[in-house]
This record gives C-alpha cells, sequence and structure tokens, in this order.
C-alpha cells in the first residue's frame, strides 16, 4: 500500500459517514466502539427470511448459520478481504456513488443532485435502503428505470455488518451470521423484486464491516463495495469541502456521497467538482461499469 493511499483511508477512518447516522458532527462522534457483550441491538428483531424465489439466494439463512456461526472475525472497519475500494488502477475512470440511508439516517431526496447528474449525463451507482425505498417507491421507480443510474444494496435496516454485534457512529450492528443474512438478504429480495434482477453491489450501513460478514455478502452473491474517497464527511461537509475533496479524486476512485439530505451542501459541490474532473480528462462510470 503507497503512503497516499495509507493518508486516504487514514482520513476516511476519522471521518463520520453521518449521512448514515443520524448525522451526527464529524467532530463530535468519536471512534466506532463496540456495544457490550451480549446486550441487545435496539429494536433488534431480526428481519423474516425472504420468500424463496427464482431470483432468491442460491444458499438459505440456515446454511449461513452453519457456515458461519461459530467463526471469529478479525478486522473491523472500512477494509477486509474481498471489499472492493477502488477501481482497477491506470484508468482515469471515477465512480460516483450516492447512499440513500432511510430511517434515522434521513429518507429525503437530494433531487437538485440527480438533476445535475442528468443534466451533465453523469452516470452514478445508488446504494439505497429499504427504508428509503419504503418512503419514497415513486421516486425510487423512476430511478430505477433509467439507464445512467446504477441501483445497489444497502441493506434492510442500515446496520454496520458485524457477527458479533460491534457498533459504528453509535448504530448498532448486525449480532450474529443470520442477522447479517437479514440485513443483506431482506433489501436484495426487495430489490430483486422492483429491478427484476439482483443487485451486484452491497454496502452496509456506515460502511463498516467484518471479514466474516464480508465472506457472507459474497456467498449471496453480492460483491461489498468501500470506498477511497469520502466525498461529503456523511452529509456534513459545504458546498466548497465537498468540491475541494472530489475534484481532488484520482483516476480510479470510489467516491461515497449521499443523496437523501438536499439541505447538506453535496449536490453544490459536486456540480463544482464534476466540471473541473471532466476538464482534467477523467470520465465517470457505474461500478459494474469498471468491475468484473
Amino acid at each position: 500500500m503507497t503512503t497516499g493511499r495509507r493518508a486516504v483511508l487514514a482520513a476516511m477512518a476519522s471521518s463520520v459517514l453521518a449521512g448514515c447516522a443520524g448525522r451526527k458532527s464529524a467532530t463530535s462522534a468519536g471512534t466506532p466502539t463496540s456495544g457490550p457483550p451480549g446486550a441487545p441491538a435496539p429494536n433488534a428483531t431480526a428481519t423474516p427470511t425472504p420468500t424463496p424465489s427464482a431470483t432468491a439466494p442460491a444458499v438459505t439463512r440456515a446454511e449461513i448459520v452453519a457456515r458461519y456461526g461459530h467463526a471469529v472475525p478479525h478486522t473491523w472497519g472500512f477494509q477486509a478481504p474481498g471489499v472492493v475500494h477502488a477501481l482497477p488502477r491506470g484508468r482515469r475512470e471515477i465512480a460516483l456513488t450516492f447512499d440513500a440511508c432511510g430511517g434515522p439516517g434521513g429518507s429525503g431526496y437530494d433531487e437538485a443532485l440527480i438533476d445535475f447528474l442528468r443534466r451533465r449525463e453523469v452516470p452514478a451507482t445508488l446504494f439505497i435502503n429499504s427504508r428509503w425505498i419504503d418512503a419514497n417507491p415513486a421516486l425510487f421507480r423512476r430511478l430505477a428505470a433509467e439507464p445512467l443510474f446504477e441501483i445497489a444494496n444497502h441493506g434492510t435496516r442500515h446496520r454496520p455488518l458485524s457477527v458479533t454485534g460491534r457498533s459504528a457512529y453509535g448504530i448498532a450492528g448486525t449480532r450474529d451470521a443470520g442477522e447479517v443474512y437479514d440485513e443483506i438478504a431482506g433489501n436484495r429480495a426487495e430489490l430483486t423484486r422492483l429491478l427484476g434482477a439482483p443487485p451486484r453491489f452491497f454496502r452496509s450501513g456506515t460502511a463498516y464491516c467484518d471479514d466474516v460478514a464480508a465472506r457472507i455478502v459474497g456467498d449471496l452473491g453480492e460483491r461489498f463495495a468501500s470506498f477511497s474517497v469520502n466525498g461529503d464527511g456523511g452529509a456534513t461537509f459545504t458546498p466548497e469541502q465537498v468540491r475541494t475533496t472530489v475534484a481532488s479524486a484520482p483516476g480510479g476512485s470510489i467516491v461515497i456521497c449521499h443523496m437523501n439530505h438536499p439541505e447538506g451542501g453535496t449536490a453544490r459541490g459536486i456540480a463544482a467538482a464534476v466540471p473541473r474532473l471532466l476538464a482534467s480528462g477523467h470520465t465517470f462510470v457505474r461500478l459494474s461499469d469498471a468491475l468484473d
């Protein structure tokens, strides 16, 4: 890993994804901590297992629990084996990704942001949570019908993905392999029903996961997509901060921002950064355009 990449990751680790964490300040949220051993997560009733169908995961909840029920994780954070952080090297492509968290993380819609992407024909990958879909069904249908945008899985209840109940930014994580399955498969089933095909990419609430949970994502047929540039600080950045951060993204970056906080600086910052990146020879892609 290069010194530059270490610096980027260090900066990301210190920045709160507040758009997915109830809009906590990036300076006040602190470092994610584990919850007390055995303590129940708030509202932790397991999501019912989706009804099997032709597009359901090939692996069942029971199989996941049997396979990983006693597995011990060794990592926690934005990195784990198999997690995608960047596009292939040697390209000047950038993937803009926008989370829609729903629930306490916000079910708003940044119309100015999406309209800008449409006008400039900038493709993007939209990570959408079940709760945001439920709050915005008509908007979701329109976004899903546009080839410019790729819809990806942002979880069922927007929880950090853990097999031991670890939390991030005050959000309690999934507590075991079964709850990891529920978090992925619940929204996967809804997206498959609405899109006609299962999503290819998954990002957990807060983007935190452990290495066991990341393997479960793969077993369910999706790839965990993290990020290399935190473009809007969890929807807390000013427009100028967003512009500066995104405009400096190198080729191969996966940029994370949010589309569920229209009151934030994301739309204006992206609108200022994109022309600069285009002028410097960069292009924009959906994740599926650049990743096999």
